[in-house]
């Protein structure tokens, strides 16, 4: 059997290709520039090329910080110039002001200005090839999914909006008794065989897919023995969007959720509370003894009332502790009962607004940290009566507190605060994501997210 050649870029493919580019082109670029113009601040000549790696690390982690390689931006040049210019001119800043490292700043301080420019106009340059080539149709992945046919229109949306190189252009589906209403074309199990010799790229069935015949269950047997890509879409929404697939009274997650290996890592525990540790210490310290200060007075003209709040929550093992935090809300914002906050909700003072967007009102939670009834990073700990009115409506809500919950976590620096009882389940969904996949990569991951987070105020 005979099909097209074709190649999609994987996600990560993209990412990796997006940071050879921004860091490639630059140093391509001072290479010509240095050479044309006998510039000795950026040169390569005579074994210096030592400042081209404190470069590259700059530019990779500022990028990282001000999402440069967010793939849901990269194929819109408009909004990434933004972040090009941003990143660019910290790293130029951060390069000039480390001249134990870099080079000694130059006399000429137009030498200065060419490095600026070129960095800017060839990271931009790498952009607008990367939009030219990732998102040409040659690298569009197209698929067939085979499912039932209530789940087509929702596996569609969300694998769409996951991934803007995703198109699915056809679906069987397994339950004809079901009409769905679909942007795919209907395809027959006949001709499924005949749709992949077209240079159909992969393949995606639900794990409670029924076949309605031997003849499909044997095609994708002989499609899946000659190469061609066969995936579970649990898998597959997993790998996109960062989330396990789980709905309100999802049966199958102890089918896709490994629970016997989340905790089976005593060297990353060990590391992980080191890190709570220090970083808590280090960070109780900075607030104490320079921004507490500021806050007190502040608070005192602007936001009168107690500087610190305090609140039961739910944590490790579903025991409960008491969190502190400063007060972002009015005095008994909650006299009438617990209530969702919502957003531009009504009860957060002007100050308070300013404290949730620098996530400064935050801060005191680091000695809970120290106490042990948190971690840096984790799922963010929920009050008791919204627990139970969770657990209720999605069945494997309290399986995020199989771990200690964090200060900050997957689920923070992907979505907003939840106000419905869907927000609360796509935070689920991330949750179970960390506690699956937790590592040091992914907290790591998680850290730079939130600086991003922090400085372009995503707070509430």
């Amino acid at each position: 059997m005979s099909h097209k050649n074709a190649y999609h870029f994987e996600m990560s493919e993209r990412k990796l290709l997006l940071r050879i580019l921004d860091v490639g082109l630059p140093l391509l670029g001072l290479y010509i520039v240095s050479s044309y113009f006998n510039f000795d601040y950026f040169s390569f000549d005579n074994g210096k090329w030592q400042w081209s790696v404190l470069l590259a690390l700059y530019i990779l982690f500022f990028g990282a910080i001000f999402e440069n390689y967010d793939l849901r931006k990269s194929n819109n040049f408009f909004t990434i110039f933004k972040g090009i210019v941003i990143s660019t001119s910290v790293v130029f800043l951060f390069y000039i002001l480390t001249p134990f490292v870099s080079p000694v700043l130059p006399e000429s301080r137009l030498q200065m200005l060419y490095f600026y420019i070129t960095i800017i106009s060839t990271t931009a340059i790498g952009r607008l090839l990367y939009i030219q080539f990732i998102h040409s149709p040659k690298f569009i992945k197209s698929v067939i999914v085979i499912a039932n046919g209530r789940l087509i229109p929702e596996i569609e949306k969300s694998l769409v909006k996951a991934d803007a190189n995703y198109r699915i252009k056809y679906h069987i589906n397994t339950t004809p008794s079901v009409s769905p209403k679909t942007k795919s074309k209907a395809l027959s199990e006949t001709d499924l065989l005949k749709k992949v010799k077209e240079g159909l790229y992969e393949i995606v069935v639900t794990q409670n897919s029924k076949f309605s015949s031997p003849q499909l269950y044997n095609s994708l047997l002989t499609l899946f023995n000659e190469g061609i890509v066969v995936k579970e879409y649990a898998q597959v929404y997993e790998d996109l969007t960062g989330r396990v697939f789980v709905s309100f009274n999802d049966d199958e997650l102890f089918k896709q959720f490994p629970f016997s290996k989340y905790n089976n890592k005593p060297l990353y525990r060990v590391f992980h509370r080191v890190f709570d540790v220090v970083f808590s210490i280090f960070a109780l310290v900075l607030f104490v003894a320079v921004l507490l200060p500021f806050v007190l007075l502040i608070n005192m003209f602007v936001n009168r009332g107690p500087l610190f709040y305090m609140q039961e929550r739910v944590g490790e093992k579903g025991k409960t502790f008491t969190i502190y935090k400063l007060r972002s809300m009015i005095v008994n914002a909650e006299k009438e009962g617990a209530v969702w906050a919502q957003k531009n909700d009504a009860r957060i003072t002007k100050f308070g607004k300013f404290l949730r967007k620098t996530r400064l009102d935050e801060f005191p939670q680091f000695y809970n940290i120290l106490k042990g009834d948190m971690s840096v990073i984790g799922p963010r700990p929920e009050r008791p009566v919204f627990v139970k009115q969770l657990t209720k409506e999605i069945t494997f809500y309290p399986t995020r507190h199989i771990i200690k919950p964090g200060l900050t976590g997957w689920a923070q620096v992907n979505t907003q605060y939840a106000s419905t009882l869907e927000d609360s389940l796509e935070k689920l969904q991330y949750d179970l994501y960390y506690i699956k996949h937790r590592s040091i990569f992914l907290d790591f991951n998680i850290m730079m997210k939130t600086l991003s987070t922090v400085l372009f105020f995503r707070g509430q």
